[in-house]
């Protein structure tokens, strides 16, 4: 078997430049656009997300884009997803999602106090940059995180958290140590406290972006409960009326019955579609945020510490049932969808039947009508040929009558009684044939 010798690919001429897809630059910047950025020990970062729609975007970013020049900083480009700045020694963050908006502010190290507890003092006393940009939607999430350096074993942490929840584990393979409580303080933020016992920079500033987007997506996560929540009565009143349609499905006959059922099925699948249609997006995101989080809490690598469970323990615990909860009622109503469907294909198969008995009935019908019609038809003919006979020969014998006197006259005998009788045959036959051709042309017409 002879295998052909590939050929070598021209090289481009010289000077001439390959043209890019039109898509290869966003598709490359998208590995990068949302890096890890280092962060030293101490530091305290609070975290806001805000949910937006598209409008409340855009004015966000404007409203971003005004602040930056205010303190005379660039402001982010039209493509931008997230943009970076300083502030007086801190830093804020913001970053561009597909359904939210999200600030972080680094505090500079002097507004960490050093040998006191740690979220002191209050986050929303520091969060005055912040405050100085307009709302750009309803808020979600806010993380108050403070990173120390792991010098006391003996934080009070039960002064810091509520202990019925709190929540630590090691991770970055005991280079650090998580904890939480997931519950937001006086001030609405849910405190997260990060002790380094050795990372880098890099390292801290990798394990901090992954525990604010645990707690971001987690809380994204959790906005499918109140929709599957919401939609459990409808869900269930629907399965309750096609249970009981379906049920009359099996007495009701007749087409205007089935024409009614039909009907109720398409007014509870029209209701059905358009819930789904709405929560079709919530559910698609519970499921990628859900997988986000998960992704996240491998990604750091928790190790338990005896006596608390770890955060992948705590959210599963917590979160799973939500997350089954907004599963089965997709599930749900995608069963009740085949279901309404394959019901309402079985009441339109009884209809269509029915409707064929009746066009068959109408037919014989209208053949039994047909046949007397035509029997109607034939009888008329003969009676119209009898009565044109009648008038013609009337007319013949009238016209014979007046002639005879001059036939008389003329030598030509004949009896008026004896022609009348002889013509009354011709004519008969005359006539009949005449109207058997006239009604043949009409069937040729049709």
């Amino acid at each position: 078997m002879n295998v052909p010798t590939p050929t070598k690919t021209e090289p481009a001429a010289a000077g001439r430049a390959f043209y890019d897809h039109p898509l290869r630059a966003p598709v490359l910047a998208e590995l990068h656009a949302r890096p890890f950025v280092p962060v030293s020990t101490p530091a305290r970062i609070l975290h806001v997300a805000f949910l937006v729609d598209r409008a409340q975007a855009i004015a966000d970013r404007a409203a971003f884009a005004a602040l930056c020049m205010a303190r005379g900083q660039p402001e982010p480009s039209r493509e931008a997803k997230q943009h970076r700045v300083s502030f007086g020694g801190a830093t804020l963050r913001w970053e561009r999602h597909a359904e939210f908006t999200t600030y972080t502010w680094e505090l500079p190290a002097e507004d960490i106090v050093e040998g006191g507890l740690p979220f002191q003092p209050s986050a929303a006393s520091l969060a005055d940059v912040l405050a100085q940009l307009p709302q750009p939607g309803p808020l979600l999430v806010a993380v108050d995180l403070h990173l120390v350096t792991d010098t006391a074993d003996a934080l009070p942490l039960d002064r810091l958290f509520d202990r019925t929840s709190l929540a630590r584990s090691d991770v970055e393979d005991g280079f650090a140590e998580i904890a939480t409580d997931f519950q937001p303080d006086p001030s609405g933020f849910v405190r997260i406290l990060v002790r380094d016992r050795g990372m880098t920079s890099d390292a801290a500033g990798a394990l901090v972006q992954r525990v604010l987007e645990i707690e971001t997506y987690r809380t994204l996560g959790l906005l499918g409960l109140p929709e599957a929540q919401r939609l459990a009565p409808s869900v269930a009143h629907i399965e309750h009326e096609l249970s009981a349609v379906t049920e009359q499905m099996r007495q009701s006959e007749g087409l205007a019955a089935n024409n009614k059922l039909l009907q109720a099925l398409t007014s509870l699948a029209a209701e059905l579609e358009a819930e789904a249609a709405a929560s079709l997006f919530r559910f698609g995101a519970t499921r990628a945020y859900e997988e986000i989080v998960t992704s996240r809490l491998a990604t750091i690598g928790e190790r338990p510490i005896s006596g608390y469970p770890t955060w992948q323990q705590f959210l599963s615990r917590r979160m799973q049932p939500a997350m089954r909860t907004c599963q089965a009622i997709e599930q749900r109503q995608g069963n009740l969808s085949v279901k309404l469907i394959s019901a309402a294909n079985l009441l339109r198969t009884r209809v269509d039947v029915e409707l064929e008995q009746q066009n068959r009935d109408l037919l014989s019908s209208m053949n039994k009508r047909a046949r007397m019609q035509l029997r109607l038809q034939q009888t008329v003919e003969g009676l119209s040929v009898a009565a044109i006979s009648y008038y013609v020969i009337s007319l013949l014998h009238y016209a014979l009558e007046g002639l005879h006197e001059r036939a008389e006259a003329a030598g030509v005998h004949y009896d008026v009684g004896i022609t009348t009788a002889v013509a009354v045959p011709i004519v008969m036959l005359m006539v009949w044939a005449v109207v058997r051709r006239i009604r043949k042309g009409h069937f040729d017409e049709v």
